[in-house]
């Protein structure tokens, strides 16, 4: 039987789009633009730097940005999209840094390229030519960088170069009296300028050519430059660097300097790879093995016995306020609370304050003017951080222990009370074990926020007082975290290698407890089960 031709569908025409949405394409188009152009910009400053990986990752990125959000599905991604870049950026890439600079020797005097550390040597030991010619100079800069326009005083033809980039042939400059004052790409200084950029430009060591050896021009009043040779000589093919007036020879060992035999390292260095070397010295060197068995030390007793004090007393005023004999107990809280609601760096600025030896508080008012020094010694101080945390700490520990308790049904309180328990014992064998079962991921939290709580070592007294028994800038109050800050940021010495070995092994040490303390949670779950 023939089936009956069935009408066309008919299609709605599409709908115009509203202001709305046209509002919210512009908007999109513009943000997008606005990265795309930042990231373009950064691209072109790293092929600048030879970063050309960075460079193509940052424009790869971008591309797929611009798809994810040009695209009409993938709505998932456009949400998630922003967060996983900030996390990958600030997250992902830090911790991968901080391990790989873990693995070298980066600190002072490690800081850059081989190549780096020789035109570094090189030009700190340039000494002007005796019968060196003056040659015409005009002060230039390209964006920022600073460089020298110089005429040769023998074929009159004109040169630029920068502290980088040795000198090159401008063949398109314009002169003045047999002068180059200008080239294309340059933007010649005036006077003024000139006179306001001195210092910069005194420091201004231009390469003669891509030789090393030819030594630089230099100049003292931005108009007539000299030429400099170094009193060192760079061998490349030897790897060495030899003192012409000495005649001492400094190789490259593979420690990432020039060593003469004597021991005696030329500085500036590079950076190079040095394995477990961070590592092994971290736990065999006297100097440092020494001030990290006692630091460690302290960073646990600080960080258990921080979670112990404010969870004991904050469960006790929990439970002093959980009694119905209790008056007032609303505006006791607000109270207790306090505490925990001011800035905890202003509390630790206070209480600094009411420590000191001399004008505190404590020692004038509450001690009638003794000199107790709270902050400057060893044992004092240690109990000093360890009250200031109890303070910063036993709010939360209290509203976390409060609401704990709130929470255990008064059926099981009622049944062992028929069964014949009393208090102590209907808190030891039902309330508190209820209660660590709810609260142990809170107090693994707080233990590994105290094993790296660097604001209240540093605000309260910065680690000290200061340990002079050892070459490394701690001090008895120290935690590994800002032990690690001061061996990367203070000091003469700043060792990056060493303070981010330091770091991974307070990585793995937390990592290693807290996966040991979730695994003990899971057997407290039996007990509530």
């Amino acid at each position: 039987m023939a089936q009956a031709p069935t009408a066309p569908r008919r299609t709605r025409p599409a709908a115009p789009p509203t202001p709305g949405s046209v509002r919210a394409i512009l908007v999109k188009i513009l943000l997008l633009g606005i990265v795309d152009a930042l990231s373009i910009y950064a691209a072109f400053v790293l092929v600048m730097q030879h970063n050309w990986v960075v460079a193509i990752i940052v424009l790869a990125v971008t591309g797929l940005v611009n798809w994810i959000y040009f695209s009409r599905r993938l709505i998932p991604a456009k949400y998630l999209t922003p967060g996983l870049i900030f996390l990958a950026v600030f997250q992902v890439f830090v911790l991968l840094y901080t391990g790989y600079v873990g693995f070298t020797n980066y600190g002072t005097g490690h800081n850059g390229t081989k190549e780096q550390a020789v035109s570094s040597l090189l030009a700190s030991s340039l000494q002007r030519v005796e019968d060196s010619p003056a040659y015409p100079a005009t002060v230039v800069d390209s964006f920022g960088q600073l460089g020298l326009l110089v005429t040769d005083p023998d074929t009159g033809d004109a040169y630029v170069g920068t502290n980088d980039q040795p000198l090159a042939a401008a063949p398109d400059a314009e002169f003045d009296g047999g002068k180059a004052v200008s080239a294309p790409g340059w933007t010649s200084l005036s006077f003024a300028e000139v006179i306001a950029r001195t210092d910069e430009i005194t420091q201004l060591a231009v390469p003669y050519s891509d030789d090393p050896n030819d030594g630089a021009l230099r100049t003292q009043d931005g108009s007539n430059a000299y030429r400099y040779l170094s009193t060192l000589e760079y061998d490349e093919q030897a790897g060495t660097m030899t003192n012409t007036q000495t005649g001492v020879v400094y190789a490259d060992q593979g420690t990432g300097a020039f060593v003469a035999p004597d021991g005696t390292e030329l500085r500036p260095g590079w950076q190079i790879t040095v394995g477990f070397d961070n590592f092994v010295r971290a736990f065999t060197e006297q100097s440092i093995r020494g001030p990290l068995v006692y630091v460690t030390i302290w960073t646990f007793v600080f960080a258990i016995g921080s979670v112990a004090l404010t969870f004991i007393l904050g469960l006790l005023l929990a439970i002093t306020f959980e009694n119905a004999r209790m008056r007032g107990v609303k505006y006791y809280r607000v109270l207790l609370v306090l505490p925990y609601a001011f800035p905890a760096f202003l509390s630790i600025l206070v209480w600094k304050g009411m420590m000191n030896e001399s004008f505190g508080f404590i020692n004038q008012v509450l001690f009638a003017g003794a000199d107790i020094p709270w902050l400057s010694d060893p044992t004092l101080a240690k109990a000093s951080a360890l009250l200031v945390n109890l303070w910063l700490g036993f709010p939360y520990m209290f509203l976390i222990c409060t609401g704990a308790l709130q929470a255990i049904p008064d059926e099981l309180t009622e049944a062992a009370t028929m069964d014949g328990a009393r208090g102590w014992g209907i808190f030891r064998q039902i309330k508190l074990p209820l209660l660590l079962s709810t609260t142990a991921p809170v107090l693994i939290a707080s233990f590994a926020f105290n094993f790296n709580n660097f604001n209240l070592v540093y605000l309260l007294n910065n680690g000290g007082p200061r340990d002079t028994t050892t070459s490394l800038p701690v001090g008895h109050t120290d935690l590994l975290i800002s032990m690690v800050y001061k061996v990367a940021f203070t000091g003469q010495n700043r060792d990056y290698g060493l303070a981010s070995a330091f770091s991974i092994i307070i990585f793995l040490i937390v990592a290693i407890i807290s996966v040991i303390s979730f695994s003990r949670t899971k057997a407290l779950e039996e007990i509530q089960r």
